[in-house]
């Protein structure tokens, strides 16, 4: 007991019965960093298992623990009847000697490559670094409401199953899955569809579900149609396939269809990205009649319908519109959607519905982007839609964002008098706010920035005809909704007294 390395690790050695961690990680982790730290040389003799147990006042078993932890990883060997002896694991790389020649860069690492290569023009990083403690969004839920404690149980339940194994180990799928079945089973009784699981593709989200399909129709120079304001993410995957994008107009109902009649012919339109249930970022609805005449104009001149409905499940107020998808009988039409908003962004999908023969080529673009996939993700939501308990969340989060967006409502009536106009919209987590006289968003930004709030630059549109915000309210509560409602309009009566 009274050796120098008893008594230098008992000096070391401190543990937290009180931790998450195991008692005997804790030491077999502090061991190793006095032998990586050379207090403990190689070769030397480890206590007896009885003798570390003493010094230590902890069971024999743990320290038996402690050993088989450590010899597991290599750091020593026990040899029976004789002890436990420090090894020190053995470089198993390979070092590449430099040449003489720039000896003293050898350690960095090169910031440039040694070869050209063609950089994207079209792909850029709209990730805002800020430091403010608020930040209006692009309309996200607020994850503080996912039931994590009971996602907890599930997970770990799942994990458990002996079928999961069996599952990652399949090298071939004979039939759809359970989780395809039962996502089929869910968008049938919440969207009006008549799909069949091979209708289904499931991907990581909305912005795959769009790459993916625009892999498969667009070639070099096609022309995609997109509303006047529209989503700058879908944007930039179209342009990166090839596209050549035309805007058309958007109004109080939605995308102009007769622009597109008036102004294309047969044969000149590849795709029209339209969001037809809450237009990006206006949120218009588009008109019954209108989703009727851009069916039958989609079979006429042979283009392709993209429809992407983000935020169908966040209705406050009647029933939401179905999907132009469920009323297409010509197979022009490609739907696109996420489900689980209301959990966390782990145990989000999205989700492609399209005739057979596209998803078919689509799921062999997954197979090369997502092989693995997640079978755990689909094994919870499969029990989630199965036992109602997805549709339960929602509902009951829905509550929680009309009221969210009725206080934000009462905010802007409060605070800004008349300064701005916006409508009050059945569903979705966004106001468009428009300010009347016009100001500088980008201004407004920066003063904001100074009082603690973020206006990232992807919810400011201004041009020569628009001055808006897109406001998303989602994922704060009715204290930080007038927290930011209240510094925005200190930001903007800095700007508009600096305007005039």
């Amino acid at each position: 007991m009274n050796s120098p390395v008893s008594h230098l690790l008992k000096q070391l050695i401190y543990f937290d019965k009180s931790s998450a961690q195991p008692i005997y990680i804790q030491i077999a982790q502090q061991i190793i960093n006095a032998i990586q730290r050379g207090y403990v040389s190689k070769g030397a003799a480890l206590p007896g298992t009885r003798v570390l147990s003493q010094i230590l006042k902890i069971h024999r078993n743990t320290v038996v623990a402690v050993y088989d932890e450590l010899a597991s990883q290599g750091w020593v060997d026990i040899v029976p009847n004789k002890g436990t002896f420090v090894l020190v694991p053995e470089q198993t790389t390979a070092t590449i000697k430099a040449p003489a020649q720039h000896i003293d860069r050898v350690y960095d690492y090169a910031k440039i490559t040694g070869f050209p290569f063609q950089p994207s023009f079209n792909l850029s990083s709209t990730l805002q670094v800020t430091t403010a403690k608020y930040s209006i969004n692009d309309g996200n839920p607020d994850l503080r409401l996912h039931p994590v404690h009971q996602f907890s149980r599930w997970y770990s339940a799942v994990m458990k199953r002996k079928s999961l194994i069996k599952k990652w180990n399949q090298t071939t799928q004979l039939s759809f899955s359970v989780f395809e079945t039962q996502l089929c089973n869910y968008l049938n009784a919440t969207r009006g569809f008549h799909i069949k699981p091979s209708n289904l593709i499931s991907t990581r989200s909305t912005e795959m579900s769009l790459y993916i399909v625009s892999q498969l129709l667009i070639k070099q120079n096609d022309i995609v149609l997109v509303g006047h304001l529209s989503n700058y993410a879908s944007n930039m995957i179209f342009q990166q396939a090839g596209a050549t994008i035309k805007t058309i107009p958007v109004d109080a109902h939605g995308l102009d269809v007769d622009y597109i009649k008036n102004h294309f012919v047969k044969g000149s339109i590849r795709c029209v990205y339209v969001c037809a249930h809450r237009q990006y970022p206006t949120t218009k609805t588009l008109r019954a009649e209108r989703r009727l005449k851009l069916l039958a104009l989609a079979k006429i001149y042979q283009f392709a319908i993209i429809e992407d409905d983000y935020d169908y499940d966040f209705q406050f107020e009647g029933s939401a519109m179905i999907p132009m998808a469920s009323a297409d009988a010509n197979g022009v039409v490609i739907y696109l959607g996420k489900l689980g908003q209301s959990l966390f962004p782990s145990f989000q999908t999205g989700f492609v519905v399209a005739p057979e023969n596209l998803i078919s080529e689509a799921k062999n673009y997954l197979q090369l982007l997502d092989k693995q996939g997640d079978i755990i993700q689909e094994q919870i939501l499969s029990e989630l839609i199965y036992e109602g308990e997805i549709y339960r969340l929602m509902k009951k989060n829905i509550m929680i964002y009309k009221q969210r967006r009725n206080c934000l409502c009462n905010s802007l009536e409060t605070y800004f008098e008349g300064a701005i106009s916006w409508e009050t919209p059945s569903g979705g987590l966004v106001i468009w706010v428009q300010f009347e006289p016009k100001i500088s968003l980008v201004k407004l930004a920066e003063e904001a920035e100074k009082n603690n709030v973020c206006l990232p630059k992807t919810t400011l549109y201004q041009d020569r005809n628009t001055c808006a915000i897109r406001f998303g309210f989602g994922h704060l509560n009715e204290v930080e909704i007038e927290h930011v409602v209240k510094t925005l309009k200190k930001a903007y009566d800095v700007v508009s007294l600096g305007h005039i």
